[in-house]
């Protein structure tokens, strides 16, 4: 199975991009696994919430291949224990070819991007920064990985 995670913007914060590439690096000796990154909207202070989010779901919805299982990390959804989230994962791969987790930009999801999800996670029910959801949920599916291996980087 192929997984992508398509972040809104670029990963602000040296020790932020450096974790998420480690972690990135890491995934990939497990599943093929690439980051897409839609860049940040020009002249965005110019535009409404709403316009914002409308023209990122734009570019966001251009990035998901036609197939793919779309899962966007969101408030609202899902929340796993490490264990569960790894057999939940473990499953998709045994059933669908391409999954695209979606971190949205500061403002969330357009409603054309609620409507192509397929699910939803929540990392937590605290308010978590744009760039630590990056490095929290990357680093949640190596853990994952490493579970469904049976390797020691998880402890019960």
């Amino acid at each position: 199975m192929k997984t992508t995670l398509i972040l809104v913007g670029k990963t602000t914060g040296k020790l932020y991009a450096e974790a998420i590439e480690d972690y990135a690096c890491r995934i990939s000796h497990y599943t093929p696994f690439n980051i897409k990154v839609i860049p940040d909207l020009k002249n965005s202070k110019s535009l409404s919430e709403k316009q914002q989010k409308e023209k990122e779901g734009e570019l966001i919805l251009k990035s998901i291949e036609d197939k793919s299982l779309v899962v966007l990390l969101d408030e609202r959804g899902k929340e796993y224990r490490s264990v569960e989230f790894a057999s939940w994962f473990g499953n998709k791969q045994q059933t669908v070819k391409s999954l695209t987790f979606v971190v949205g930009g500061p403002y969330g999801f357009s409603q054309a991007v609620y409507d192509r999800a397929d699910g939803m996670v929540s990392l937590s029910r605290m308010t978590l920064s744009h760039q630590m959801v990056r490095l929290v949920f990357i680093e949640q599916v190596y853990r994952a990985c490493t579970i469904l291996k049976n390797e020691p980087y998880h402890h019960e």
